[in-house]
C-alpha cells in the first residue's frame, strides 16, 4: 500500500501532464488512443476526489485552452435511470423481488452502449475527459468495458479514468482485489 504523502506526490504530476502539448495532441503514443489511468489505493478516494476538483479548478480559468469535463460514472448511471423513468422503480424491485432482481434490472440498462451515448452526448467541446466514479457503480458497470467501448467515441480526446484499485498496464483490478479484466490499451497516467 502506498502512503498518503506518495499519493499527493503522484497527483502533483497529473497537472503538468495535461499541461503538455502531447498530451491533448496524443503524440509520442505510437498511434495509440489517448487513454490513461490514474490508479490509486481506494482508502484515498476523498483525496482523489478532492483533486479532481482542484484539476478542473486550474483549467478552468479564462485562457486555458484545456476544457475538461469530469464524468462520474455513478452520476451518469442515474441521470441514466432518471430519463428511462426506472430510478423511483430501482428501490420497489429491490424491495419486493430482492437484490438479484435489483442486480439484473440494473444490468440490463446500464449497458455500456448507453453509457457512450450519453458520454458522447455531454461531452460536446470539451477536450479533456475525467472519468471518475468507477468504485460507486461497479458491480453494474464494468471499467473495462467502458473504456472497450469508448475508444468508438473519443478517439481523438485524450481521458484519464481515477481508478481505486491497481492498474499494471494489462489489466485492471478493483479495489486492489478484484479482477475487473484485461485491458492493455490504456497508459499508466503516472508510476
Amino acid at each position: 500500500m502506498s502512503s498518503i504523502a506518495d499519493l499527493r506526490k503522484r497527483l502533483d504530476k497529473i497537472i503538468p501532464k495535461i499541461q503538455q502539448e502531447k498530451f491533448l495532441e496524443g503524440r509520442g503514443l505510437g498511434n495509440e488512443i489517448s487513454f490513461y489511468v490514474f490508479d490509486y489505493d481506494p482508502e484515498y478516494e476523498l483525496v482523489v476526489r478532492d483533486y479532481v476538483k482542484h484539476i478542473k479548478k486550474e483549467f478552468g480559468l479564462e485562457g486555458s485552452n484545456r476544457r475538461i469535463i469530469e464524468i462520474d460514472l455513478y452520476k451518469t448511471m442515474i441521470e441514466i435511470a432518471k430519463e428511462k423513468r426506472i430510478f423511483d422503480r430501482i428501490f420497489q424491485i429491490e424491495e419486493k423481488q430482492g437484490k438479484e432482481a435489483l442486480f439484473k434490472g440494473m444490468v440490463n440498462f446500464a449497458k455500456p452502449e448507453v453509457f457512450l451515448q450519453k458520454i458522447r452526448d455531454t461531452v460536446d467541446d470539451h477536450n479533456v475527459v475525467l472519468i471518475t466514479g468507477v468504485g460507486k457503480v461497479y458491480p453494474f458497470v464494468r471499467s473495462h468495458n467502458i473504456l472497450n467501448n469508448l475508444q468508438e467515441v473519443l478517439d481523438k480526446i485524450p481521458v484519464i479514468m481515477f481508478f481505486p484499485g491497481t492498474y499494471d498496464g494489462l489489466s485492471l483490478k478493483l479495489f486492489n482485489r478484484m479482477k475487473d479484466d484485461n485491458y492493455y490499451r490504456a497508459f499508466r497516467l503516472v508510476d
